[in-house]
């Protein structure tokens, strides 16, 4: 297969764009990452601050994705908003996300909402975050807080944004790890939680909002073994992504996130990933690398059977946006490929909508909107309306 077009992907297909919380709205002051970037000695390079301010621009975001031909958008909740003080919710904030909700529909966007991505509330995380006994429970507390703005019309929603990042961060000690280094073992204490957390939420929202597809999504590379690797392969993935992948089991769906391979070689019986210096890199250091998404799903695939996978995000961090069109272009080509073998993948959502705030780096843009941060305006790129004349058509 060689082009793309709108009648490459099946009718009904969801097709969208991502944007994080707290990369995106600004000022989430009582989150645990806002703490840490203010730190006189911060171990983040550069803070979030006002962001790019969509906490009050969301309609203006959502109008460009409506208008470029999305059917899709994922954004999340910032749990620290509506929780701010331990059991204090704030009944504004819920409002807010419920009307963020109301305008994607208004606007035939379908929401696809994250209740969790990277941050926590200071408190929380203070006070032993999700290795605390209780941490099922406390989670759940804000689940059932944001009730109103599931019930507003949201099909389906993501718990945990990449777990297996969130396991990584206790054993990550220097910036820049996940790029350079190949993907750290996650803490393993740290990964039980978030899979507990996982399923608890799962029940939880299945009692309250029957009918509510519900899944989770994981960051998976496009791992390749080197010959006679293959043992090594299986020993590097399965504590990195493949033990939430399985834990996906019973779920809805699968979200899957990738953005570039991993190289396995086998080194006196132990996995270790090989780094090529003569391959094209991105802004992040990850190697330029399309057809990961496609290599990446048929993995996941061998893992969960026929849970129906989701693409919750896929992109490229470029300055060059017709560079942006290339990758793409071989990402969505390799998926198709790997759904013409059979593999069911009923959703793609390229990260991120907008430039935003990197995890402690503004430098890296994958966005499909420039956003000036002086003045926030959006500056729609190419890539924007030519990734937008690919949606399928939605069933009526």
């Amino acid at each position: 297969m060689t082009g793309l077009d709108r009648s490459t992907f099946p009718r009904g297909f969801l097709w969208g764009a991502a944007i994080g919380a707290h990369q995106s709205e600004g000022n989430n002051v009582a989150s645990d990452w806002w703490a840490r970037e203010n730190l006189a000695d911060s171990p983040v390079a550069e803070r979030a601050g006002d962001a790019i301010d969509s906490y009050h621009r969301w309609r203006e975001d959502m109008d460009l994705a409506a208008r470029a031909g999305l059917t899709d958008y994922r954004f999340g909740i910032e749990w620290s908003r509506i929780e701010p003080v331990d059991g204090k919710i704030s009944l504004a904030e819920v409002a807010h996300y419920r009307r963020m909700v109301l305008g994607a529909i208004e606007r035939g966007l379908r929401p696809l909402v994250t209740l969790h991505h990277f941050t926590n509330p200071l408190w929380f995380t203070m006070s032993g975050g999700w290795l605390r006994p209780d941490a099922s429970a406390r989670f759940l507390r804000y689940v059932d807080a944001v009730a109103p703005v599931l019930a507003a019309g949201v099909e389906r929603v993501e718990t945990i944004n990449e777990p297996n990042v969130v396991a990584v961060f206790p054993n990550l000690t220097q910036p820049g790890q996940l790029a350079t280094s190949g993907f750290p073992l996650p803490h393993e204490p740290t990964a039980r939680a978030m899979i507990a957390v996982h399923h608890a939420t799962r029940d939880r929202l299945r009692q309250s909002h029957p009918g509510l597809l519900v899944g989770w999504g994981v960051s998976v590379q496009d791992y390749q073994a080197q010959p006679g690797a293959e043992a090594a392969l299986l020993k590097y993935a399965w504590p990195r992504d493949e033990q939430f992948l399985a834990a996906a089991a019973g779920d809805d769906w699968i979200g899957v996130q990738t953005y570039t391979r991993g190289v396995i070689a086998d080194v006196d019986g132990e996995p270790e990933t090989v780094n090529d210096p003569s391959v094209e890199r991105t802004q992040t250091g990850w190697e330029y690398y399309p057809a990961a998404l496609g290599g990446a799903v048929r993995r996941v695939a061998r893992v969960v059977g026929d849970l129906p996978i989701l693409v919750t995000e896929n992109g490229i961090a470029t300055a060059d946006d017709s560079r942006r069109i290339d990758y793409l272009t071989g990402a969505l080509q390799s998926l198709r490929s790997a759904m013409d073998d059979g593999i069911d993948v009923r959703g793609y959502f390229t990260w991120s909508m907008l430039d935003n705030w990197e995890w402690g780096h503004w430098a890296p843009t994958f966005g499909l909107v420039a956003v000036d941060r002086a003045t926030f305006s959006r500056t729609p790129k190419p890539s924007l309306s030519w990734f937008g004349g690919l949606a399928p058509v939605v069933a009526d």
